[in-house]
């Protein structure tokens, strides 16, 4: 994410950096001596994470400027935005700031309405904001004696303290949770991707355009799944093509002609993948077992699926 730095002091300028991997977010500590940062639009046009960051100032005091709200935060919350221009500023000798980034993807709040609180300071010593805050601290100085698992556990509860909290100060408190939006996102993009495996245009950016969200924003969606995206639909486009491999009524066809059919623009690509995947040729597969056997050995009852409608040139 870039930005720029300025230190009063810049010979002698001190930074430590903490950072936890939990999951879906990630959670970081950041301590310094005083410093002024800027991100401007074209900083934003370099690159953007796209991310909602919530900061949790715990050491000092830490000013933050952004869409027209200036707030002075210490031992307080509050929210930025990472596709928007932004400018903070320490007033101490020595601060201490965890920032929770949080994927626009897998926020479950409308993002709309996120606009309204951003750079607006959030008290941390009661209600939500100190529940949220205490479990950050908590997490920082306990996090590195976690396993991985035990992280990625307590990721998802930071997502669902951070959006009862941003709630809270939205007027919304019955929002539904974080992991409830990102799932149902996954189910969308899950079904469209199966509905479309024939299509050869079908690659993540095009999965991505469709459903309105960046390209990290869709990988970020996937990063539980074993598969990414691109082995998602490359996989789901050698099983359809092995099962039609194996059905009686296609014996007739080239293999070349299959592996078009399911969205393989070269057949010499489709062969390699395939055996990559399966350990023999299609035209091995396709001569080694028996048509209802083959079927049975991809899981498949011998019922054809429906094909998918031929593609015109």
């Amino acid at each position: 994410m870039p930005v720029s730095l300025s230190a009063r002091h810049p010979s002698d300028f001190y930074a430590d950096v903490a950072d936890l991997e939990l999951g879906s977010v990630r959670l970081s500590a950041f301590t310094f001596s005083p410093v002024v940062s800027r991100r401007t639009s074209a900083h934003v046009r370099r690159g953007d994470p796209e991310q909602f960051q919530l900061a949790l100032v715990t050491r000092g005091a830490f000013r933050i400027a952004q869409r027209g709200q200036h707030s002075l935060v210490a031992g307080d919350l509050v929210l930025t935005d990472t596709s928007r221009p932004s400018e903070g500023a320490s007033v101490d000798e020595r601060s201490t700031v965890g920032i929770l980034q949080i994927p626009r993807s897998i926020l479950a709040l409308r993002h709309d309405k996120m606009e309204d609180i951003l750079g607006q300071r959030i008290r941390g010593d009661r209600g939500t904001g100190a529940i949220l805050g205490g479990f950050l601290s908590t997490l920082l100085a306990q996090g590195a004696s976690c396993r991985p698992a035990e992280l990625a556990s307590m990721g998802s509860i930071a997502l669902d303290l951070a959006t009862a909290c941003l709630a809270q100060q939205l007027g919304t408190p019955g929002a539904a949770p974080a992991e409830a939006r990102a799932q149902e996102m996954f189910r969308r993009v899950t079904r469209y991707i199966e509905s479309n495996l024939y299509d050869p245009d079908l690659t993540p950016q095009a999965v991505a355009d469709r459903h309105n969200i960046s390209l990290r924003s869709l990988h970020s969606l996937f990063s539980a799944h074993p598969l990414g995206v691109a082995a998602y639909i490359r996989q789901g486009r050698l099983e359809r093509a092995r099962a039609e491999l194996g059905r009686p009524e296609s014996s007739g066809h080239p293999v070349q002609a299959i592996a078009a059919r399911w969205g393989f623009s070269s057949a010499t690509a489709f062969s390699r993948m395939f055996r990559d995947l399966y350990g023999m040729t299609p035209s091995e597969f396709r001569a080694a077992v028996p048509r209802c056997e083959v079927a049975r050995s991809v899981e498949e009852s011998c019922t054809p699926r429906t094909a998918p409608p031929a593609r015109r040139t």
